[in-house]
């Protein structure tokens, strides 16, 4: 089995003769490969590409600037994440507090248990409408 790699003008803009697959000293590379400015022989049938070298290289620069955007990316939040983190640690209680002042218990008359019960009742009981009138 050959294939012929057929003429073309490398990246420098030489011409570069055709020739076939496989050259000696190579027997299982049969096929040709490479691109429109780069040709050889391999054992792959479809490692040909009909473009040019130089395009790959784009391909190739444009996916390492978009892993390397996505990879600062990652990194901006796992830094805010740890931060974040440190922060609430950093700045919780050291004891419980849930924001109400201790006070002693009242004595037991105060709470109308004793004599002064009906003061109490009419001091905490409600005075309905008149009392915004």
């Amino acid at each position: 089995m050959e294939a012929e790699c057929s003429s073309y003008i490398n990246v420098d803009g030489a011409l570069v003769d055709a020739f076939s697959c496989p050259k000696p000293g190579h027997p299982l590379a049969v096929y040709c490969c490479g691109f429109n400015d780069m040709k050889y022989c391999c054992d792959d049938p479809q490692s040909f590409f009909p473009y040019e070298y130089g395009y790959m290289w784009w391909l190739s620069f444009g996916a390492l600037v978009g892993l390397s955007v996505a990879a600062v990316v990652l990194l901006a939040f796992l830094v805010i994440v740890c931060v974040l983190c440190y922060l609430f640690i950093a700045t919780k209680p050291s004891r419980l507090d849930n924001g109400l002042a201790l006070r002693p218990r009242p004595a037991a008359e105060d709470l109308g248990e004793g004599p002064s019960q009906d003061r109490v009742s009419q001091l905490s009981a409600p005075h309905g409408i008149r009392k915004f009138l």
